[in-house]
C-alpha cells in the first residue's frame, strides 16, 4: 500500500502539510545554493521540515534525533518527507536557524484569525512561564573559576591545533578536528559566560556581586523559581493569549527570572504586530508594578489593565482605595479592581494562562534542549504558531457548526 494510501484524510499529517503549503517561504528557497544548471547535491524542499518541525511540536517531540527515527518508522512523518529518510543534523539546523521568519508567521497566523474575526484583542492574559534550560545547575560558576576555565580550554585549543597539524593520518586528523572543535565551542561558551557575567554583576550590591555566577553551558540561562519551589537553570518564556479564542498573540523569551516590567513590552508587541493594543490586558501580581500599569495605561497607549492590587502593609487599609500619591491612573486601578465585575474579568487570566501552560507541557516544552535565547526564542515561536493553527482549526469548526444551524 502507498503512504498515501495509509494516512486517513481527516489525519493530523495533513492538515499540516496543507497549512505550509499555504505559506509564503520565498525567503527560505531563495538561501537554496543547489539549483538546476548548477552543481551541489539537491536540497530539501523548506516545506518538508517545516511541516516535520510543525507536526512534531503537536505530537511533543522535541528532538532531532528522534524526530529523524520517526521519519524511517512512522507512517505520518513517512508520509510528509515522502518516504525518503532526512538527516538529523539537517533538521537540527532549520528548527532554531530562521526564529525571524517564525516570528513573521505568527504574526499571519494571527492576523488572518483577526480578518476573518475569529480573534479581537479585546482581552489578553499575560503569563511568563519559566521552562528548564539546557544546563545543569553544575554549570554555573563564580569569576574566578570562569577565568580558570577559559585558559584551560585555550591551552587545550592551541594543543589540539598543534597536534592537528603534526598528525600525518588523515582518519585521526578527522578525529583530532573534531576534537579541536569542541574545545573551541567550549571556550567561546566560557567567553560569553564571562560577558553574561559582567552583566549578572552589574545588578547586584555589595558582597553579592561576588557571589554572581554564570552557566558554561548556555551562558543566558538563569537560576530561577520554578512552579515547584525549586530553583533550577531556566528561561523565562513570556506569552500572550487572546481569552476568547484561546490564540496565542504574543511570544517573547527573557532571561529575568521575574516578571517585573514586562508588561509594557509585550502590550507595543501588539502594536508593532498588529496596529493596535489590547483594550483589556490580564496580568498577575508578578507584572503589577505602578509604573508599568501606569505606562500601558496612559492615553498613548490605551489599555486597561486587570491585575491584583497588593495587599497594603498598614492593617486595616482599604487596597483599592487610592493613595494621595496616586496617578489617576493608578487611582482608577485600584479601585477598578475592588468591583465585582473585575474580579469577575480578572478569573479569565488564570483559566487562559492555565490551559495554554497544560497544553505546552502536554507538547513537550517542559525543558529546552537547545541554548541561547535565541534559538530558545525560535523553540517557543514553533510552540505557538502550531498551537495557533489548531486552534484555526477549532475556531473554524465552530463558525461551520454555528452557521450549519442557524
Amino acid at each position: 500500500a502507498s503512504l498515501d494510501s495509509l494516512l486517513p484524510e481527516d489525519h493530523r499529517a495533513r492538515l499540516v502539510w496543507e497549512y505550509v503549503r499555504g505559506l509564503d517561504l520565498s525567503r527560505l528557497y531563495e538561501q537554496v545554493r543547489a539549483v538546476e544548471g548548477r552543481a551541489g547535491r539537491d536540497a530539501i524542499d523548506p516545506r518538508i521540515p517545516m511541516a516535520l518541525w510543525l507536526y512534531a511540536t503537536l505530537d511533543g517531540v522535541g528532538s532531532a534525533r528522534q524526530l529523524a527515527r520517526l521519519c524511517e518508522d512512522h507512517w505520518a512523518y513517512r508520509w510528509i518527507c515522502g518516504g525518503v529518510s532526512v538527516n538529523y543534523h539537517t533538521l537540527s539546523d532549520f528548527r532554531t536557524a530562521h526564529p525571524e521568519l517564525l516570528d513573521d508567521l505568527l504574526t499571519q497566523s494571527v492576523a488572518t484569525l483577526m480578518h476573518e474575526g475569529l480573534v479581537t484583542l479585546h482581552r489578553v492574559a499575560q503569563d511568563g512561564m519559566r521552562v528548564r534550560a539546557s544546563a545543569g545547575a553544575s554549570s554555573f560558576r563564580r569569576r574566578a573559576s570562569l577565568e580558570e576555565c577559559q585558559s584551560q580550554a585555550r591551552a587545550q585549543v592551541e594543543s589540539l591545533g598543534q597536534e592537528l597539524q603534526d598528525d600525518p593520518a588523515a582518519s585521526n586528523r578527522r578525529r583530532q578536528a573534531a576534537r579541536e572543535r569542541a574545545a573551541r565551542e567550549r571556550s567561546e561558551r566560557v567567553a560569553k559566560a564571562l560577558d553574561e557575567l559582567a552583566e549578572i554583576e552589574s545588578k547586584k550590591q555589595g558582597d553579592k556581586r561576588d557571589k554572581a555566577r554564570a552557566s558554561t553551558t548556555d551562558p543566558q540561562a538563569r537560576v530561577m523559581k520554578m512552579g515547584d519551589g525549586g530553583f533550577r537553570p531556566a528561561h523565562n518564556v513570556q506569552l500572550a493569549t487572546d481569552t476568547a479564542s484561546q490564540v496565542i498573540t504574543g511570544v517573547e523569551v527573557v532571561n529575568a527570572g521575574s516578571d517585573e516590567g514586562q508588561m509594557p513590552p509585550r502590550v507595543q508587541q501588539h502594536q508593532q504586530r498588529y496596529g493596535k493594543v489590547p483594550e483589556e490586558t490580564l496580568a498577575d501580581g508578578g507584572f503589577a508594578q505602578l509604573a508599568d500599569i501606569e505606562k500601558v495605561s496612559s492615553p498613548a497607549v490605551g489599555t486597561t489593565v486587570y491585575a491584583p492590587v497588593q495587599k497594603p502593609r498598614k492593617e486595616g487599609r482599604d487596597p483599592h482605595q487610592p493613595l494621595p500619591g496616586d496617578s489617576a491612573a493608578i487611582a482608577q486601578w485600584r479601585q477598578r479592581m475592588g468591583t465585582p465585575e473585575a474580579k469577575q474579568v480578572y478569573k479569565e487570566r488564570a483559566s487562559t494562562a492555565e490551559c495554554v501552560n497544560a497544553i505546552r507541557r502536554n507538547r513537550g516544552l517542559r525543558q529546552f534542549l537547545v541554548r541561547g535565547l535565541r534559538k530558545v526564542r525560535a523553540v517557543a515561536l514553533w510552540f505557538a504558531i502550531a498551537h495557533n493553527l489548531m486552534r484555526a482549526v477549532t475556531l473554524r469548526a465552530q463558525v461551520t457548526l454555528a452557521s450549519v444551524g442557524d
